[in-house]
């Protein structure tokens, strides 16, 4: 089924294939006789995933991470009562052949799902969190301008995960992880450092959060044409293969919150702590805040603070040591307490200028903890998206 005169399909072969028998994705609920045959064939998406992610010549590069996950049946996972209790999917590391992983006749693996986590997980990522003027978004939303140039931004690699991790707020550390799919989840593991000048301090900031997918296994090279050449006619003839590959990226995530949508939430999750002003410096307690993404699609959790007022404090000199490109990755504590400093300071003199009233306008810093979608959503969009990139 899956041979092409009698070699072994390419990944960029092997995902034209894969495209015309995608139909079903987003589609919870398939009526047998709606199904086309191939789509809902095991063996098909069996041979698919073992030829894309470990047979094929792609792969024996290892270029990829060295996990392979396999998702399970919805029947293999129990009862309702016992489904909770047993992971949606299991990991195991690369191998070149599949049986060395699974055994290979188990009913227990959705081989289609699997095919797409893998995909997924497979396939590099970024994120890009700025702080925009809602002038600027409006321009660009309604076409009058079509550049998007933020006044600060963020670009982060980040990794797409079956896993949810739980932040723990006052530690800044990682303390649990569990199942996240069929949602995948994006997670910062260093949000508090990489977004630490990412203050809103004014009510015409907005907070942007954007995730592109660029390479990986979803963006297979083409094999385009085979150059032939000799010496003499004595000479065997010497055949080599070109290869392209389309410089894409793809939006996958794209939303906006303004200041005033942020203050109202954080204000709302500030109650429960009492007075949120103290003779005139704004607790610097740090708040989580869930955001929905456009039409309900995906969620953004963020680490929402105020920023306390230093601008009374005297700060050291800058170390010679400390570089000036960009902030937060890979920092020393050191490093970050100053540029904490330094945020806090400009933050409080620009709300000072910017605002007829001082204890109305409180500078946020906001840290990208995750961003969570659904797998359906993201599958889709990496096979069939045509719409341009957001670009900032």
């Amino acid at each position: 089924m899956l041979g092409f005169g009698g070699e072994t399909p390419s990944r960029y072969e092997l995902l034209s294939m894969v495209k015309k028998h995608s139909n079903l994705i987003g589609k919870t609920v398939v009526e047998d006789q709606d199904a086309p045959d191939v789509e809902m064939d095991m063996k098909f998406w069996h041979d698919v995933f073992d030829l894309y992610f470990l047979r094929g010549n792609d792969s024996r590069g290892r270029q990829d991470d060295d996990l392979v996950f396999f998702v399970r049946k919805l029947v293999s996972r129990g009862s309702n009562n016992d489904a909770d209790t047993v992971d949606p999917y299991f990991v195991r590391r690369w191998a070149p052949k599949l049986s060395s992983l699974i055994d290979e006749t188990s009913i227990d693996v959705d081989w289609r799902r699997s095919f797409y986590l893998n995909l997924i997980a497979h396939t590099s990522f970024t994120v890009t969190v700025a702080i925009c003027s809602q002038q600027v978004l409006q321009n660009h939303q309604t076409g009058k301008d079509t550049s998007l140039s933020p006044i600060y931004k963020v670009v982060k690699t980040v990794y797409a995960s079956p896993s949810r991790v739980n932040f723990q707020l006052d530690s800044k550390k990682a303390m649990e992880t569990t199942p996240a799919y069929p949602d995948i989840c994006f997670a910062i593991d260093d949000f508090d450092s990489t977004f630490d000048a990412v203050v809103l301090t004014e009510k015409d900031h907005c907070y942007c959060v954007v995730l592109n997918a660029h390479d990986g296994v979803a963006f297979p090279s083409e094999k385009v044409s085979n150059d032939c050449s000799t010496s003499d006619n004595s000479s065997p003839e010497i055949c080599t293969s070109t290869t392209t590959k389309k410089d894409t990226k793809l939006t996958l995530f794209s939303g906006f919150v303004s200041y005033q949508m942020v203050r109202d939430a954080y204000d709302a999750g500030k109650s429960r702590f009492g007075s949120l002003l103290s003779g005139g410096h704004y607790h610097g307690k740090t708040d989580r805040i869930y955001m929905k993404g456009p039409g309900g699609r995906g969620e953004v959790e963020v680490a929402v603070s105020g920023v306390a007022d230093q601008s009374h404090l005297d700060s050291e000199p800058p170390s010679p040591v400390i570089s000036k490109k960009g902030i937060g990755l890979g920092v020393i504590v050191r490093r970050a307490a100053m540029v904490a400093s330094v945020a806090a300071k400009h933050a409080y003199a620009a709300a000072s200028s910017s605002s007829s009233n001082f204890d109305e306008m409180i500078p946020l810093k906001c840290s990208l903890m995750s961003i969570s979608l659904p797998w359906e959503y993201i599958a889709y969009d990496l096979l069939f998206k045509g719409a341009p990139p957001v670009d900032m």
